[in-house]
C-alpha cells in the first residue's frame, strides 16, 4: 500500500480546509480527558498504558502538574491523523522527528504543550527466538555502523537536514548474487524513519540503514509491506525474518524495560533513539 501517499494526501485535505474537523470540536482542557492517538502496541493495552501514565502523572504532580491521557490505538498514520481531522481524537503521539516532518508537510499542525510526562525510545530490530545467529550479525553490524560514524551521517542525512520540499532520498539497496535474503517488515508510518513513497518504495532512514547492514554483513535484505499492527503475526508466522521496534529503556521511569516485547522475540542493538511528542491541530 502507497501509505506515505495517503498520508500526504491527508495532510494536503487539512490545509484545504483549514482546520482539523469539525469546528464544535473543541480541544480538551487542562481539566478535560486528554484523548491521544497512538501507532498499536502490540503487547500493551490501552488500559495497561494509561495506567503507566496514570502512575507517572501521580508522581510527578506535586513538582510538574502531570496529567495522564486516555490512549487510543490505530493501526497506521493515515488512520490516526483521519482521526485526529475528525476529532475522534485531540492529539497524535509519535516521535519529535516524525513530527517535524509532518508539520513540515502540513502548515496547520504544530507540536502541542501539555503536561503529559514524556519519554524517549530506542528504535532496534526485532527478530524471532530462533534466530539468534541473525542478531548476532546485525548486532556487530549495528556496533560497526555507529563507531565509523556511518549511522550519525544516516541521521544527519535522512533526518536532520531533511527539508520541507524535498522528497526523501532514494535508497539503493545492495544485492549479492546467490546470498541469504532476509525479509524486512516495513510501515511507512514512520516518515522520515520508516517510509514509502508515493511509487510504493521503502526509502527513509530505516531503509539507508538497512543497506548499511546489508554492505557489513553481505547479505540481501528484501522489504515487505506490512501494517504496524500487523508487524508481531507477520514476524511470527514467517512472513517476515525482522521487524523494527522500539524498545523502552532501561533508565525509563514511566514502563517497564521491554514491556512491549511479545514472547518469543529478541530484540538487536537499538541504533537510534528518540523523544516522544504530541501534534495537533492549530486552533
Amino acid at each position: 500500500m502507497k501509505k506515505i501517499f495517503a498520508l500526504l494526501m491527508i495532510c494536503s485535505l487539512v490545509l484545504l480546509t483549514g482546520c482539523g474537523g469539525d469546528s464544535d470540536n473543541k480541544k480538551s482542557s487542562n481539566t478535560e480527558e486528554l484523548k491521544l492517538g497512538m501507532i498499536r502496541h502490540l503487547n500493551i493495552t490501552e488500559t495497561l498504558l494509561d495506567n503507566y501514565f496514570e502512575k507517572a502523572a501521580s508522581r510527578m504532580k506535586q513538582t510538574a502538574d502531570m496529567r495522564a491521557p486516555k490512549h487510543i490505538f490505530f493501526d497506521n498514520m493515515p488512520a490516526m491523523i483521519s482521526a485526529l481531522q475528525s476529532g475522534q481524537i485531540d492529539k497524535i503521539s509519535t516521535y519529535d522527528s516524525v513530527a517535524k516532518y509532518l508539520l513540515a508537510k502540513n502548515a496547520a499542525m504544530e507540536i502541542s504543550s501539555d503536561r503529559v510526562p514524556k519519554v524517549s525510545d530506542s528504535f532496534c530490530c526485532g527478530l524471532r527466538e530462533d534466530s539468534a545467529d541473525l542478531k548476532s550479525e546485525l548486532d556487530a553490524a549495528i556496533l560497526k555502523l555507529y563507531a565509523d560514524g556511518t549511522l550519525a551521517n544516516l541521521v544527519k542525512t535522512y533526518i536532520t537536514d531533511i527539508k520541507a520540499y524535498e522528497d526523501l532520498p532514494a535508497v539503493d539497496m545492495p544485492n549479492f548474487d546467490g546470498a541469504e535474503t532476509i525479509k524486512v517488515a516495513v510501515t511507512g508510518d514512520l516518515p522520515p524513519l520508516d517510509y514509502i513513497s508515493a511509487d510504493g518504495k521503502p526509502a527513509g532512514f530505516n531503509t539507508a540503514m538497512l543497506a548499511a547492514i546489508s554492505q557489513q554483513i553481505g547479505k540481501n535484505f528484501e522489504l515487505v509491506d506490512v501494517d504496524s499492527g500487523a508487524r508481531a503475526a507477520a514476524l511470527t508466522s514467517g512472513q517476515v525474518d525482522v521487524v523494527f521496534w522500539v524498545a523502552v529503556p532501561l533508565n525509563n521511569t514511566l514502563a517497564p524495560p521491554n514491556c512491549d516485547k511479545p514472547d518469543g522475540m529478541i530484540l538487536t542493538e537499538a541504533y537510534f533513539s528518540d523523544e516522544i511528542t504530541h501534534v495537533e491541530f492549530k486552533e
